[in-house]
């Protein structure tokens, strides 16, 4: 095996996480479903042999892929692993193993599945229900891409961690010592990667291209999911001439028409971060709020607990705010569990706070009632 600097990537099930019918063992073995070029199975005391369509890949048994070649391997709970060339990949007996020279992976992990903590090297990326794409260098040199979902990175030695979310990267360089902030990518780009251009369209590619026309709208205002027109045109409502000069209350009014007419929280909730980061948490608190309200349920979270706002609504709305403010993602999640304790159990655990950043301490946010500027006041009608 000619792999120089040799780093391990575990992929650990989170068992908690794991719906009724997937077993652990079931997460520990996978089946060879794409092979390209140079493809070998490392059977443990047994001599290599070519990997074929449907081979079994258990603990004990590694793959390896030589230059210019690839493989992908599929997990019974559908998590699916892409090597690329000169890579080793094999299944631990405690969970999923990849050893990486130099060179890339994807992997994607199906929602609601269970998750994945991805180490490489002095870097550990924790994942739920997402695509990613990273890859080493043999400098040293580690960048990680989310396509959709989202990744806490952590820098293990300093413990400084980074909520990475779609359409991010991140880079880890060894002569700073530090992992970099996420910035903002052409997710376009990157689907002309190997590791999914010559292989079978992904399960989650739909997702990948929503989160293409988000960012597009949001930043250039061109067609998508999100207008950034309508935001603006709300605020104007509200009474402020612009988004930058708009008073908080008059921010929150506003964007709470926007969550209310569109129904498109989620998607509005991104923009709105990027806009103003200082209401980062109240904005999160706010669009879990439209669900109850809109839904017609009372004013007290209380009122429809179990029947409202599920696990997937919450961490979407969550997860797009992290995205916008990776740097206080432990303050958005425990501003929304501090307005909805229901759902503390089922949102994705946040990063910790960037060890290179101060922490900001808020208080608990109680989520406003959503009001169209058209809707006339208390004042209005007392008239």
């Amino acid at each position: 095996m000619h792999i120089q600097t040799p780093v391990i990537l575990t992929i650990a099930s989170l068992a908690i996480c794991l719906p009724n019918g997937v077993r652990a063992e079931e997460l520990r073995e996978a089946k060879v479903t794409q092979v390209i070029q140079d493809v070998k199975l490392l059977p443990s005391g047994s001599a290599p042999q070519p990997a074929t369509i449907n081979a079994d890949v258990r603990h004990g048994t590694a793959v390896q892929t030589g230059v210019q070649s690839r493989s992908e391997l599929t997990f019974k709970d559908k998590t699916i692993t892409r090597l690329g060339e000169k890579t080793i990949f094999s299944v631990g007996e405690g969970g999923r193993t990849i050893d990486l020279g130099s060179g890339q992976f994807l992997l994607y992990v199906p929602k609601k599945s269970g998750g994945a903590k991805i180490k490489m090297g002095p870097v550990t990326a924790a994942i739920t229900g997402t695509t990613v794409l990273g890859n080493y260098d043999p400098s040293g040199v580690t960048t990680f891409v989310v396509l959709e979902g989202g990744a806490c990175i952590t820098l293990d030695r300093v413990g400084q961690s980074v909520y990475v979310g779609a359409g991010q990267q991140l880079t880890y360089d060894p002569i700073t010592g530090r992992l970099a902030d996420p910035v903002d990518i052409d997710l376009s780009e990157k689907l002309n990667s190997p590791l999914i251009k010559d292989f079978r369209q992904l399960p989650s590619a739909g997702l990948i291209e929503a989160n293409m026309r988000v960012r597009h709208a949001g930043a250039v205002g061109g067609p998508g999911a999100v207008d950034p027109g309508e935001l603006e045109a709300a605020v104007r409502a509200a009474g402020a001439s612009s988004i930058s000069t708009a008073s908080d209350e008059q921010f929150m009014r506003a964007l709470n028409s926007v969550f209310v007419r569109t129904g498109d929280v989620c998607s509005y909730v991104g923009m709105a971060v990027r806009a103003r980061p200082d209401l980062a948490a109240r904005i999160a608190v706010a669009a879990v709020g439209v669900h109850r309200i809109g839904r017609g349920y009372g004013k007290d979270f209380k009122d429809y607990k179990g029947k409202e706002i599920g696990c997937d609504e919450a961490n979407c709305i969550i997860q797009a705010a992290m995205a916008a403010d990776p740097f206080h993602a432990t303050e958005i999640v425990d501003a929304v569990i501090a307005a909805a304790p229901f759902l503390r159990d089922c949102i994705t655990a946040p990063c910790g706070h960037n060890a290179f950043q101060q922490p900001r301490i808020i208080t608990p946010i109680t989520p406003p009632i959503p009001v169209s500027p058209e809707q006339p006041t208390s004042s209005d009608n007392d008239d």
